[in-house]
């Protein structure tokens, strides 16, 4: 019995450490993102509500340790409280005026108010220790499932759009395996609370990495070739055959003046003659020719 109690602890502390490491190069994932802030002198419409959010959580998790108490989840966590804040610090100093203010305001509430609000609550209504950590361990476990379903945006798009290129499976694989260590360090300790939420992290860390593999070469897009249209101007002109010519305008009004004062005992030939004379006419003087588009000539007797 001694030697099992001796090897669960090893494998407890094993997992715990393991457990560190992993959590310091995900918190470590950010660097280049605020390498390209410092850069650019511009946070480039990043957000700051997932280092907020994740600061909560860290804060969170040190207090539950605290309560219990866990050493290496206080070493952890107050590394990643001291991440997280130089993290909102520098996006604060290179925010525009507007973000500055949301993101002080998401700190007073999230990171002052509400934390301060659990701590109270935890400390003055909750008189049994086992209720405390029991009721602070399961807001820990809310915070880290809203931390890990906040990559679910980047999934949908993925999906979407079949094309992963902006997903970010480095950090999507590191957190994977940060899920695992910490799952069985809460499984051997029988800690719920450290259990369950690194459940749900590791399906969304495997669910990430499969869409990634389906949709790291996205499928080219093929282009439609289009038909160029053709527009067909039918232009009335004063015979009747039919010309098809190379044509977009025509200027100028072929309308034929027929004499309506023809005398009705005028000689008929003399009226034929006439007739024969208007329908040859071929018009060119009256329909100018532009090379824009094809068009139909149609010429008509008046």
């Amino acid at each position: 019995m001694a030697s099992f109690g001796s090897d669960h602890h090893r494998w407890v502390f094993a997992f715990g450490v393991l457990g560190n490491l992993v959590s310091v190069i995900a918190y470590l994932g950010p660097l280049p993102t605020f390498y390209r802030i410092y850069r650019e002198k511009s946070t480039m419409g990043y957000e700051a509500l997932p280092y907020v959010v994740a600061l909560s959580s860290a804060m969170l998790w040190m207090y539950y340790a605290l309560l219990k108490p866990a050493t290496l989840l206080i070493s952890i966590n107050s590394l990643g409280c001291i991440i997280e804040t130089l993290y909102i610090l520098f996006y604060i100093l290179y925010a525009s005026k507007q973000a500055r203010k949301h993101t002080i305001k998401l700190v007073g509430m999230l990171n002052v108010g509400l934390i301060c609000a659990i701590f109270v609550v935890a400390n003055f209504a909750l008189k049994e220790v086992s209720v405390r950590i029991m009721v602070v361990g399961w807001i820990c476990v809310a915070f880290s499932v809203s931390v890990f379903a906040a990559p679910l945006s980047i999934v949908f798009q993925v999906v979407r759009t079949r094309n992963a290129e902006f997903m970010p499976v480095a950090l999507s694989a590191t957190l994977t395996l940060s899920a695992v260590m910490w799952f069985f360090y809460g499984f051997l300790k029988a800690d719920m609370c450290v259990t369950v939420p690194n459940i749900m992290g590791f399906f969304l860390g495997v669910l990430q990495m499969m869409l990634y593999v389906i949709y790291r070469k996205p499928k080219p897009l093929v282009a439609e070739k289009k038909v160029p249209e053709h527009v067909i101007n039918i232009v009335m002109l004063c015979n009747s055959d039919v010309h098809p010519v190379v044509d977009s305008q025509t200027s100028g009004n072929c309308d034929v003046n027929s004499t309506a004062d023809a005398d009705e005992n005028e000689d008929e030939k003399k009226d034929e003659e006439t007739v024969s004379a208007v329908a040859d006419e071929p018009c060119s003087s009256q329909a100018q020719v532009h090379l824009d588009s094809p068009a139909l000539l149609v010429c008509s007797a008046a």
